[in-house]
């Protein structure tokens, strides 16, 4: 790590063309849960995890092979940093999903929206705004008011992994924004370091016995349906959406991003139903306002003077 580091704020009048690339991956992560339950079992995490990254990773290089040669030392030793952050991102995540419910799943996940804040006041020693603070909060219960009308059960195992993964997103996005050398590199090259470390780690796993099935036999088991919903979770869940993650934080605050991205539940809702058929009903209506009414207030408390 390095010394601390401001991102620098876009411009007010053009601040919904940094929120907005960031609000289309909170909808596309939401789609996710949906996606991996569908084609991911126990015994398959780690081989859909292989497959999802790898995918993508071969014509990434490709396509940004320059930029990765102009990449110091220092810029490969942080994006690997970050590559290992994000392969556990994943790893607690997908086992998750797969040990509870996307509800539940939905709901922890979007803690990241206060853990943020808070870890990088802790970080720069200011204090967040009680108007932030408060705006997060307000968008927290309407998470919970949206999960109630698929039935919040009780804790589990993979309630404490989702928890987990919050935390580590927190690390993440933090991490993007502190560590100097990144912040002076391509963010195309730096996403394709940081996709090829997790993949690395996975392929480790995946070698280990005991970890489950193994990403060619899970791969010659999947229907053009389950190839559907990897190729989404690959090129839209993954490579997208970490390359946009990565350019908005560097224009933007940690914090303002997270609470964009704590949208998600909203978005997993929504897919549910349309996709689903799952129905919100008038708890699940009020909590949805809630998520929208605290993401604006919080998108302006973060940055004020932002449309």
């Amino acid at each position: 790590m390095s010394s601390i580091v401001v991102p620098t704020l876009a411009p007010p009048r053009r601040a919904w063309l940094t929120d907005l690339p960031v609000l289309l991956v909170a909808v596309v992560w939401g789609a996710s849960y949906l996606a991996a339950k569908g084609i991911t079992t126990t015994h398959t995490v780690v081989a859909v995890l292989v497959l999802r990254f790898a995918i993508v990773l071969p014509a990434l290089a490709v396509a940004c092979r320059r930029g990765l040669r102009a990449l110091n030392a220092a810029q490969w030793r942080g994006a690997g940093l970050l590559g290992l952050v994000l392969s556990g991102i994943f790893l607690l995540e997908t086992y998750g999903v797969v040990h509870t419910s996307a509800t539940n799943a939905g709901l922890v996940i979007s803690l990241t929206m206060i853990f943020t804040p808070l870890a990088e006041a802790a970080v720069t020693r200011v204090r967040p705004s009680g108007a932030f603070l408060a705006a997060a909060g307000l968008s927290v219960a309407g998470v919970v008011l949206l999960t109630q009308g698929g039935g919040f059960t009780a804790p589990s195992s993979g309630d404490l992994l989702m928890l987990l993964a919050a935390m580590a997103r927190t690390v993440h996005v933090l991490a993007m924004a502190r560590i100097k050398a990144v912040q002076e590199a391509d963010s195309l090259s730096l996403t394709t370091v940081q996709l090829g470390g997790a993949v690395a780690v996975f392929a480790v796993l995946a070698a280990v016995p005991g970890t489950g099935d193994a990403p060619w036999t899970t791969a010659a088991d999947f229907g053009p349906g389950e190839w559907g919903g990897l190729l989404f979770l690959s090129v839209f869940c993954t490579l997208i959406a970490f390359f946009v993650q990565m350019w908005s934080v560097r224009r933007t605050s940690p914090s303002r991003v997270s609470l964009l991205l704590g949208t998600e539940p909203l978005w997993a809702a929504a897919v549910g139903i349309v996709i689903g058929g799952e129905r919100l009903g008038a708890f699940g209506l009020a909590g949805a306002a809630l998520v929208l009414a605290g993401t604006a207030w919080g998108r302006r408390a973060a940055s004020p003077g932002t449309p």
